[in-house]
């Protein structure tokens, strides 16, 4: 049985997030990709330059995390090092995003985007989490890939500088997917009360009673398991607040 019968379900679902980040224009041109690991050793992932409304399953491609293609007539994404980056370093991650949101994407080119790792928003501060900024490297490369390092222990969610967003969890590709909507939603919000005014965090307070709903929802923490203590401390003791 070939990859792609095996996991047609998985192909379907994928190219259909694919699909509704076109629609959403968080991906234009050749842009952005995505992969998720299917088995221990194999991950579907995008192909490289296509725009991601007009792949179809003849398209998409199947890796192991020595980066090999195990089945798929294109290539895959030249984001390849970023993804095996990301899938050794947090075996316990299934699904990745990359992508260029409108709002997400204008906090990338601000001088101080640090308002992303602060509380404001219930559903963002539980679904979410902190977003730190990575720095900036050549797109394709593995400084880039690299330079997550410090940051993939402890986040889900990744501004890339002068860049773009990388989103990863532990469910399927449409998880993720969701993930996204909700970030670049907040985002949306959050450049409209910075034009207007400040922003108005949650407090502490706040946060620790969150942790309460993450427990009922059955909501796993940020980041690689056991790195981060509560909720509480991820928001207030790692990062000063504003």
């Amino acid at each position: 049985m070939t990859l792609q019968v095996k996991y047609a379900t998985e192909v379907e679902l994928f190219i259909k997030v694919l699909g509704r980040l076109a629609h959403e224009n968080f991906v234009t041109s050749c842009g952005g990709n995505a992969a998720w690991k299917l088995e221990e050793d194999v991950i579907l992932i995008t192909p490289t330059q296509m725009y991601k409304g007009d792949v179809t399953v003849d398209d998409v491609v199947f890796i192991n995390f020595a980066g090999e293609t195990l089945a798929g007539t294109r290539r895959p994404t030249g984001e390849k090092p970023m993804y095996l980056k990301f899938f050794q370093d947090r075996p316990d991650i299934v699904s990745v995003v990359h992508c260029h949101p409108p709002c997400v994407c204008a906090a990338a080119i601000m001088d101080d985007p640090g308002f992303l790792m602060r509380p404001f928003f219930p559903e963002t501060t539980t679904e979410v989490g902190p977003v730190p900024v990575v720095p900036y490297a050549q797109p394709l490369t593995q400084q880039l890939a690299d330079n997550f390092a410090p940051f993939l222990p402890k986040y889900n969610s990744f501004v890339m500088e002068n860049h773009g967003l990388v989103t990863m969890t532990r469910g399927d590709i449409y998880e993720t997917l969701l993930t996204v909507e909700l970030l670049e939603s907040s985002v949306d919000s959050m450049l409209k009360a910075l034009s207007a005014g400040t922003l108005k965090e949650l407090s502490r307070e706040a946060v620790r009673g969150l942790s309460h709903v993450m427990t009922t929802r059955n909501l796993p923490l940020f980041g690689a398991p056991g790195v981060n203590a509560t909720l509480e401390a991820l928001y207030f003791d790692a990062v000063p607040a504003m």
